[in-house]
C-alpha cells in the first residue's frame, strides 16, 4: 500500500524539487487518481508523494497517467539491423534460418541500428534492458550507460563436444561486458539448442545472476523432447547435426531442462507460447524467482500466436514484458505490447499490466532496488501515457519519458 505523507520544503531549497501532477499517477503497484503530485529531486529520485494542498507552487500537470519508467525484459539490440528484413509470419524455423544469414553485415551498420533502436526504447520510456547478447556489438552502447542493461550472453551449440570451448567464449564475453560496469550472465538460448553438457557447464556460472531461455514458441519443441518427432528433426538434418546423443525424455521440452534451469537465482521465461498448467506448476514447485515473460508481437510476427496469458494469470505466475528485437517486431515500445495484450484480453485491469512492465520486470532483473516503482529513494524514471481514454483503454495512446 502506498504511504502518503506530507512533505515540508524550505522555501530556500523549493528549486531542488520537481513536482508532477496528472489524470492517475501508477505507482509500481496501484494506479491512483488526481490530487496526488509526485515530487522528485532534480536528478529524479524520488522524495514523496502527497495531496495536492501539500506540494505548494510549480506543479507541472499533465492529461494521462504518470508511470514510473518501463523495463523490457526481453530484446536483442545487436539485431536492429535487421528490422523490416525477415518478412512476417514465417514460422520459427524460417526465422532461425534468415537470422543467421542476415548475421553477416558491415559493423558500422550494426552500430548505427543500435544507436537508433537504443534512442526509440529510451524515448518511448524504456529505462532497462534484458539484453540477449551472442556478440559484443552492442558493448560500446551499452558502456555509455543511457539505459540500465543486464546483457544475457547466450550460448547454443548441439556438439557435446564442444561444451567447454562455448564457455570459456561466453566467459570472454561476460569479462567485457562487466568490465564496462554492464551485467551479465551467461544463459543458454534455448532447451531444443543446448546440449546436456552444455547445461551443466553452464549452471556452474548460474550464481546470483538472472538466467533467460527461450521457452516452448512451437508445439515442435515439445514434440521434439517427448518423442523425438516432428519438424525439428528436419531443420536439424539440414545443418548436418548428428543427433544421435539426444534422447527423449517423455517430457515437454521445459519439464526436460527444470532440474538444471531451477538453479538459476533468478529465471525469466520468454514466449510460452505453448506452455501448459503443469509446466508452470513445475516451475513454480521447483523455482522461488521465476518470471514469464509475454513478447506478444513477436509472437504475432513469427507465428502469429499468442501467450496463454489468462493461463498464466489464474497460475498466478509473475508476468514481465519484452519487445523480442526489430527483426521479430515492428516497434521497440513497451506500450505497443501492452496494446495486444489488452486487444486480446480486455479484461485484465490497466494497473495489473502496468506492473507487468515496471516492478515485476525491475525485479526479474534484479535492479528493483533502483527501478520500478515510486518509492523514496528509487531513481526508476518518469513516463506520460497519453491518450488513455476513461475506461483505461490503450489504443490510441502514446508514452514518452519526462523524466
Amino acid at each position: 500500500m502506498l504511504h502518503i505523507f506530507k512533505l515540508i520544503l524550505c522555501p530556500t531549497y523549493i528549486y531542488m524539487y520537481q513536482k508532477f501532477q496528472a489524470t492517475q499517477i501508477f505507482t509500481g503497484t496501484e494506479l491512483l487518481e488526481d490530487q496526488l503530485v509526485l515530487i522528485t529531486q532534480k536528478d529524479g529520485t524520488i522524495e514523496a508523494m502527497v495531496g495536492i494542498e501539500d506540494a505548494g507552487d510549480d506543479v507541472q500537470n499533465f492529461e494521462g497517467i504518470l508511470t514510473p519508467g518501463f523495463i523490457n525484459a526481453h530484446c536483442h539490440l545487436e539485431l536492429s539491423h535487421m528490422k523490416g528484413m525477415i518478412p512476417a509470419h514465417t514460422g520459427l524455423q524460417e526465422f532461425v534460418k534468415q537470422i543467421v544469414a542476415l548475421r553477416q553485415v558491415e559493423p558500422d551498420a550494426i552500430q548505427e541500428a543500435i544507436i537508433l533502436a537504443e534512442a526509440e526504447m529510451m524515448a518511448n520510456g524504456i529505462v532497462a534492458v534484458g539484453d540477449i547478447s551472442n556478440t559484443l556489438d552492442t558493448l560500446t552502447q551499452k558502456a555509455k550507460h543511457n539505459l540500465a542493461y543486464y546483457s544475457f550472453v547466450e550460448l547454443y551449440d548441439l556438439d557435446p563436444t564442444r561444451a567447454a570451448e562455448k564457455i570459456l567464449a561466453g566467459l570472454e564475453i561476460q569479462k567485457q561486458f562487466q568490465e564496462n560496469c554492464v551485467r551479465a550472465s551467461l544463459v543458454p538460448h534455448a532447451p531444443y539448442s543446448v546440449t546436456n553438457e552444455l547445461w551443466q557447464l553452464l549452471s556452474v556460472h548460474f550464481g546470483i545472476h538472472t538466467i533467460s531461455v527461450h521457452n516452448q514458441e512451437t508445439p515442435d519443441e515439445n514434440d521434439f523432447f517427448k518423442t523425438k518427432t516432428g519438424s525439428f528433426l528436419g531443420m536439424y538434418e539440414r545443418t548436418k547435426v548428428n543427433l544421435d546423443f539426444f534422447e527423449a525424455t517423455g517430457l515437454s521440452s521445459l519439464q526436460s531442462v527444470l532440474p538444471i534451469f531451477k538453479k538459476a537465482h533468478h529465471g525469466i521465461l520468454v514466449h510460452n507460447s505453448f506452455t501448459s498448467a503443469e509446466d508452470i506448476q513445475a516451475v513454480h514447485a521447483a523455482m522461488d524467482n521465476a518470471f514469464w515473460c509475454l513478447c506478444p508481437n513477436a509472437n504475432q510476427y513469427i507465428e502469429q500466436t499468442m501467450p496463454p496469458v489468462e493461463l498464466l494469470r489464474s497460475e498466478k505466475a509473475r508476468l514481465v514484458i519484452g519487445t523480442d528485437s526489430y527483426a521479430s517486431n515492428w516497434s521497440l515500445n513497451i506500450l505497443d505490447e501492452l496494446k495486444t495484450i489488452q486487444q486480446y484480453h480486455p479484461q485484465i485491469p490497466l494497473a495489473e499490466m502496468l506492473g507487468w512492465a515496471t516492478i515485476n520486470g525491475a525485479e526479474a532483473l534484479q535492479m528493483d532496488k533502483h527501478l520500478g516503482s515510486f518509492e523514496k529513494g528509487k531513481q526508476p524514471g518518469v513516463v506520460l501515457i497519453k491518450g488513455v481514454t476513461a475506461v483505461n483503454d490503450l489504443k490510441n495512446a502514446s508514452s514518452q519519458r519526462i523524466l
